[in-house]
C-alpha cells in the first residue's frame, strides 16, 4: 500500500507556492502527521526552483487549526520547530494543500521567534488580505504560541514519539541521470 502524502502550499488565492512529498505516519480527527525524508525534493514554484532537503522532518497538518508544524531531524535530535500559520489544511486522500500566511514561528537554539512580518505586510498588499483575516492570522499566532508555551497538542509529546519511526541509517542519494 502506497502511503505517499504529497504537500501543497499554496500563497492566498490558491496560487501553488511550493509542494513535496511525505509519508504518512499517523492519521486523527482532522490532522496528519507525516514523515518528510531525508534527501527529498521539494519544488518551489514561486522561486522556479528544486530544493534537496537534507534532514528528515516529522510534520503536522490540521484541518481544524491554522498551523503547521515541520520538526527537522538531525542526527536523532529536533534541529528546528517550524510552523507557519495558514488557513486550516484540506487533507483529502494523497493529498494535503494549505494557505499560508507568511507569518512563521520558529524555534531556533532552543529559542522561540516569529519571523516573516515582512513578507505578512508585503503579501497584505500584493493579495489584498482584508482586515479581518489580517485580524484572523495575528490571533492564530497568539493562540499558536500559548499551545507551545503550555505544552498543548502537537507539543505534548507526540512529535518526540514520532520520532521513532525515523530510519536509522540516512539513506544514500541517488541523483538519477536526465
Amino acid at each position: 500500500m502506497d502511503n505517499t502524502i504529497q504537500i501543497k502550499a499554496l500563497k492566498h488565492g490558491d496560487i501553488l507556492h511550493y509542494e513535496w512529498n511525505t509519508d504518512l505516519l499517523e492519521e486523527g480527527d482532522g490532522y496528519v502527521f507525516v514523515l518528510g525524508r531525508y534527501g527529498r525534493k521539494l519544488q518551489h514554484h514561486t522561486k522556479k526552483s528544486v530544493f534537496t532537503v537534507n534532514n528528515w522532518s516529522i510534520e503536522f497538518f490540521s484541518s481544524k487549526h491554522w498551523f503547521t508544524v515541520s520538526a527537522a531531524v538531525v542526527d536523532g535530535q529536533i534541529n528546528e520547530y517550524y510552523c507557519n500559520i495558514n488557513r486550516p489544511a484540506l487533507i483529502s486522500g494523497s493529498e494535503v494543500s494549505f494557505v499560508d500566511y507568511d507569518l512563521d514561528l520558529v524555534q531556533r537554539g532552543g529559542e522561540w521567534m516569529v519571523i516573516d512580518e515582512d513578507e505578512f505586510a508585503d503579501n497584505a498588499v500584493k493579495f489584498g488580505y482584508s482586515e479581518p483575516l489580517m485580524k484572523q492570522v495575528r490571533e492564530e499566532l497568539a493562540g499558536l504560541q500559548e499551545r507551545v508555551a503550555t505544552g498543548q497538542f502537537p507539543f505534548d509529546g507526540t512529535i518526540e514519539r514520532l520520532m521513532a519511526r525515523i530510519p536509522k541509517d540516512k539513506p544514500e542519494i541517488i541523483n538519477p541521470t536526465a
